[in-house]
């Protein structure tokens, strides 16, 4: 499905894979691939739950693509999305040695791709196609309810971001992989991308209160019911948001 707000065209297409497309033509995409949900095997992989899925995905077509952290980085995945001229904006602790010691993924370096490249750390905003865009802090809170007894988070401060970017006039937040923490709390935002996750990240209670301190014009969550640890009940997630008078739509299936 096809969720058109403000004059730009908005497909989730699995995981933490979003397109956007502005009036111009101009085509930004957020964490592509992992888990089959660019190369066609998601269903056959894991399946069951309302997340996109179907046959392979090689557009090509990405002016800007957007990666938060290892655990969204996939060599693969950005070929399968990024055009010929395409801007990669990577986070600046993306490190494919760590993802390969960790998760046994051998990926190339964003740099060793065709691309241009570009590194931010917080707070650092960089332009490509006409394209704004902002890395925002995206952290699990040590104290929070996705910290080990210890403290120990699958995503500490530092390991990745969010980005705010602004395509066809659109001001956007992608979340990341993060609570709600303080930093995202005075973005000016139209539409808003959270994560509703709930193991790794914020959960659906969580993004409904974000949603509600944002007051975007519009609210489409992604990143959930990829797995099984990343299950969430998104019909009740959009009840509580239109609750909140904040409108939001769901982008789930592949037509």
């Amino acid at each position: 499905m096809t969720v058109r707000h403000e004059g730009v065209e908005l497909r989730w297409l699995g995981y933490a894979t979003a397109r956007l497309e502005a009036p111009d033509g101009t085509v930004v995409y957020t964490d592509p691939g992992r888990y089959g949900t660019l190369d066609g095997t998601w269903a056959e992989r894991y399946g069951g739950a309302d997340h996109p899925n179907g046959a392979a995905y090689d557009a090509r077509d990405g002016d800007v693509v957007l990666v938060t952290h290892d655990h969204h980085y996939d060599d693969d995945g950005v070929r399968r999305v990024a055009g010929e001229d395409a801007t990669v904006v990577v986070y600046e602790s993306v490190d494919t040695e760590a993802i390969a010691d960790h998760s046994g993924r051998d990926v190339a370096a964003p740099e060793d791709l065709p691309y241009d490249v570009e590194r931010v750390a917080y707070g650092d905003t960089v332009s490509a196609a006409g394209v704004s865009v902002t890395a925002v802090p995206a952290y699990n809170h040590e104290d929070g309810p996705r910290a080990g007894p210890d403290g120990e988070v699958a995503h500490p401060r530092g390991f990745g971001c969010g980005f705010r970017f602004v395509v066809g006039g659109l001001p956007t937040l992608w979340t990341g992989d993060s609570d709600v923490v303080p930093e995202q709390e005075d973005l000016d935002v139209s539409l808003l991308l959270p994560s509703i996750a709930r193991s790794f990240t914020m959960n659906r209670h969580d993004a409904a209160g974000l949603a509600e301190t944002l007051e975007p014009n519009l609210v489409v969550p992604i990143h959930y019911n990829t797995f099984p640890d990343l299950r969430a009940d998104s019909s009740a997630f959009a009840a509580d948001v239109a609750k909140r008078a904040v409108p939001v739509a769901l982008d789930e299936g592949w037509y």
